[in-house]
């Protein structure tokens, strides 16, 4: 039984350690995942000082996979998942089946038996969802094509993951010789069968009936205008698919979760179920990577390092180029497989749950498990560097070669619609929603030049529709003011109900990029007022002072009262 405390103490050291070490990362210009994963090693019992509870803490890991798979299935519609299968079922296959195989001949070399070289080498061909989802989220790559496809190899490779969990007791005994051939076949050919019934048991009920009650639901939800019913709507929907399609269908959590979003998607409410979800998901996707910290034993670096070194080359080397063999032997594009193999140039969650079943089973020893533990936490140290690399590598190729941003490449990229070359003394509208969608139309109208600066994938859609010049991504970024000419444009309204976030950027915006430029900015209490002018906003509108303004003129201008207005 756990202490009392154990749980406060973990959430509460977990996050008080990644904020600070992912703080540090950040200012020494690396990603804040290292310093979540280092601050996993700081609280695991490996290293001196605050240990933490080891079986919560994958636990409450899993509810960030949880969620964040969650959110996913909210962007990514059933329809997107059937158009990438032709790419995303043979390729993730493919992988799993020869990274495998490589694992395999490795684990022989080191003199281990069939079964142990087969789980380890399975280990070492499954990329973790959560390191890959954040890397295309951070480069806006989820609703382009390779974005696409990545999430559908991922899928394919959780499902396959799902399959191979329910076999490994079985393939253990007849690899370990424990079991006669023809009962070990049997065996498996039960395992496999009954497994295939409850994947396609489960994908049915969440087709036929989780198609309709679950948009169904959380309308019902909406229409009573308690804002935090809908939140526990949201919640109780992830979680609770998750955990009812894992104990009656034996499929993972996250599978459950990215239908159960898939299928909201379809609902006009797919967007606010996102951003109230949103906190929660950040927060526990912390705690994943803390946990991934707690389970390395730094010392095996220094005990068997040319193992280390051998396996992380499997998953980093090995995985990257099978993906990308791959993906160009089926047509992709090189932008696209290599995109892929950075992708895949990791390992994480099922990677972890593998290596467990496998020690309790008792066909992977010690070894093998902290190898795939070690080369899991250096690969998702080391894939962030990769993705900047991807980023230098996209770059020199769009330059030489401006062909690659085609339709066929990237249907949805941003590089697809890119601002008129002349634009200058424009504004800069940041945020497409009511108010600012109104704003762009008012000043369009009084032909001032505009350029719109939103992070919905919907409303740049819209805005686009609408004829304006708009740059997907969050306006706190260096990189996107400079995609809307922010250096040459007269005025930024920030139309954003977020004070905070547009505090900060104003503050970058003025001191680093355009220090002439007028800006002004929405807020809904005096103290967001005070806020946006001390980070250099040269006005605010108080939305709800100016509501009331307008109103009051409407109630003077009504018959009663104008006799009282003209005296």
């Amino acid at each position: 039984m756990h202490h009392p405390t154990s749980l406060i103490a973990i959430l509460s050291m977990g996050f008080v350690l990644a904020f600070a070490l992912g703080m540090l990362a950040q200012k020494l210009r690396l990603s804040p995942l290292v310093g979540y994963l280092v601050a996993g090693i700081v609280a695991g019992p490996f290293t001196p000082g605050f240990v933490a509870d080891q079986t919560l803490a994958p636990q409450l890991a899993e509810i960030g996979v949880i969620l964040l798979m969650f959110g996913v299935g909210l962007h990514f519609s059933l329809a997107e998942l059937i158009a990438v299968k032709r790419h995303a079922i043979p390729g993730a296959l493919g992988q799993i089946a020869t990274t495998t195989l490589i694992g395999t001949a490795l684990g022989k070399a080191f003199g281990w038996p069939l079964a142990q070289c087969v789980v380890y080498g399975l280990a070492l061909s499954v990329a973790s969802t959560v390191v890959v989802l954040r890397a295309l989220e951070d480069r806006r790559l989820l609703e382009t094509h390779r974005g696409q496809i990545a999430i559908g190899w991922l899928v394919v490779e959780d499902l396959a993951m799902v399959l191979a969990l329910v076999l490994l007791p079985a393939l253990a005994g007849v690899l370990g010789g424990g079991k006669g051939d023809a009962q070990g076949a049997a065996q498996i050919a039960t395992a496999l069968g009954e497994t295939l019934l409850k994947v396609c048991g489960f994908v049915a009920v969440m087709l036929v009936v989780g198609r309709r009650f679950i948009p169904w639901l959380l309308e019902k939800v909406a229409g009573t205008g308690q804002r935090e019913l809908f939140t526990l709507a949201v919640l109780a929907i992830a979680l609770g698919v998750a955990f009812g399609s894992a104990k009656l269908f034996d499929v993972s959590f996250a599978l459950g979760a990215f239908f159960a979003g898939m299928l909201l998607n379809e609902s006009e409410l797919s967007h606010k179920a996102a951003a109230d979800s949103l906190p929660l998901r950040d927060a526990f996707a912390v705690l994943f990577f803390v946990s991934v910290g707690m389970l390395f034993n730094p010392l095996i670096l220094f005990e068997h390092p040319w193992e280390v070194l051998a396996t992380f080359l499997i998953v980093t080397v090995g995985n990257a180029a099978v993906a990308f063999s791959l993906s160009r032997l089926m047509g992709l594009p090189k932008l696209a497989a290599t995109t892929l193999a950075v992708s895949m140039a990791q390992i994480g969650e099922f990677s972890f749950i593998l290596a467990s079943l496998g020690a309790g089973l008792g066909v992977l020893g010690a070894d093998a498990r902290d190898l795939i533990l070690a080369a899991a936490l250096l690969s998702i140290i080391a894939n962030p560097f990769a993705f900047v690399w991807l980023d230098r590598y996209q770059a020199q190729e769009e330059k030489h070669e401006p062909s690659l941003a085609t339709p066929s490449d990237d249907d949805e990229d941003d590089r697809l619609y890119p601002l008129p070359a002349d634009i200058r003394d424009h504004a800069i509208v940041v945020g497409y929603g009511r108010v600012g969608a109104q704003l762009a139309m008012l000043l369009s109208n009084r032909e001032v030049p505009v350029v719109v600066i939103e992070d919905d994938a919907d409303k740049i859609a819209r805005a686009r529709a609408d004829g304006f010049p708009a740059v997907r991504g969050n306006v706190a970024a260096e990189q996107v003011l400079e995609e809307a000419r922010a250096a040459d444009a007269q005025m930024a309204v920030f139309a954003i109900p977020r004070a905070l976030e547009a505090g900060e950027a104003i503050a970058r915006l003025k001191r680093e990029i355009n220090p002439a430029i007028g800006v002004l900015a929405r807020a809904h209490s005096d103290g967001e007022v005070r806020h946006l002018l001390e980070r250099g906003a040269d006005g605010t509108v108080l939305a709800e002072r100016e509501l009331a303004h307008s109103l009051a003129e409407m109630v003077m201008s009504a018959p009663p009262f104008r006799a009282l207005r003209a005296g």
